[in-house]
Parts: C-alpha cells; sequence; structure tokens
C-alpha cells in the first residue's frame, strides 16, 4: 500500500514475503516490489535501500535520478533513522541496550552473516524493550548501521532470536518473521525538509 507519493519519491507499506527485487538468470521472477511498481508509474522506481523478503513495513523508493543520488548518499552517511518492531524469543534483559559486533557474510552459508570481530564490518544496533510476556519480548531496534541481516543476527548474538526467523532462529515459533520497519524518517531530497513516514 502506498504511504506517500510525489514527484520524488514514494514510501510503500512493504507486505512480508514479497522481495524487494527479483532474482537473476534462471531463478528470475517477477513478483519482485521494484519490478511490480514499474506498473502504472511514469517514472520507473529506483532501489536506496532494502528490506529483507520476510520483512513488512516501511520502503522508499527514489522516482528520480537526482532523488536516488540525495537519498543514496543520506544512506551511505547513516543520516537516515530508521526503527524496527520485533518479537523475540526469551526474556531481553536489560531495558534497552546496544549490540555493537561487526558482520561479515559467512561465504560457505551465504547469504547468511555472522559476528567477525577481525575481519567484520561495523555494524550497531541500539534496543528498546517494549512489552515482556512469559516467553517473547517486544522490542523496539534502531539500527544505526545497515548490514544485511543486521538486526537478525546482533539479537541472535543476544541469545534472542526474532521469532519465525528461517535463517537464524526457529522458523516454526511463527508464521513469519516477527520484523516490522515501522518508521523511516529523512531529508527530502527536493529542498531538504525532514519527513518521516511510519507503519504501524
Amino acid at each position: 500500500a502506498v504511504i506517500y507519493r510525489d514527484a520524488d519519491v514514494i514510501a510503500l507499506n512493504k507486505p512480508p514475503g514479497l522481495a524487494v527485487q527479483g532474482g537473476s538468470g534462471t531463478l528470475r521472477h517477477v513478483d519482485g516490489l521494484a519490478e511490480a511498481l514499474r506498473f502504472g508509474l511514469d517514472e520507473k522506481p529506483r532501489l536506496v535501500h532494502r528490506l529483507d523478503r520476510d520483512t513488512s513495513g516501511v520502503m522508499v523508493f527514489a522516482l528520480t535520478p537526482a532523488a536516488q543520488r540525495h537519498l543514496g548518499l543520506q544512506f551511505e552517511k547513516r543520516q537516515v533513522k530508521k526503527a524496527y518492531i520485533a518479537r523475540l524469543w526469551g526474556r531481553l534483559e536489560p531495558k534497552e541496550g546496544r549490540v555493537d559486533l561487526p558482520l561479515i557474510v559467512d561465504w560457505p552459508n551465504r547469504p547468511r552473516q555472522m559476528v567477525d570481530p577481525v575481519n567484520g564490518r561495523p555494524a550497531i544496533t541500539d534496543w528498546k524493550v517494549l512489552k515482556i510476556d512469559a516467553v517473547t519480548t517486544r522490542v523496539r531496534l534502531m539500527p544505526l548501521t545497515g548490514r544485511s541481516h543486521q538486526l537478525r543476527v546482533h539479537l541472535l548474538a543476544l541469545g534472542h532470536p526474532i521469532l519465525g526467523d528461517t535463517f537464524y532462529g526457529d522458523a516454526e515459533a511463527a508464521d513469519r518473521l516477527q520484523l516490522h520497519a515501522e518508521t523511516l524518517a529523512f531529508r527530502h531530497p527536493e529542498g531538504g525538509a525532514p519527513v518521516r513516514f511510519e507503519s504501524p
């Protein structure tokens, strides 16, 4: 569903199970979000960030080359503010904290990622507990970096995998990955005004 659209950007609420881009070669499929957006738009949507296929929530595409460059720089310089909601296995304590663990691709098992203090790229995630019940914790996650599978690997490293995670947790613990991109805030590429999009 479209959250916002103007001449420069389109913000969407991405459903779970939909890849951002189609595959390649013989595995190519046409159900990628970027491909689907091409229909009905004057401008080809341009990718500036990604969400994993099984993650739902706010995602933005640029609609012009200039907007793509502007937004791409904001992501690169870590000026974009992102927040996610997740349900985790177990009771996460304390109520808030930070994970600072470098990540690298686990080559024999790609696309899995892993913690590597020596060769990994910096990856930082802040968290805040929202609710704890008997066996799960609901948290808000604020990644300061944007590494592939960062939130999933960081929470696994804490001993609290995200429910429904087929890569790093127990896929049977939920009917889907319990990870949702709640908010995305950045400077609009036309004029620089701050904008914030939300998918509760």
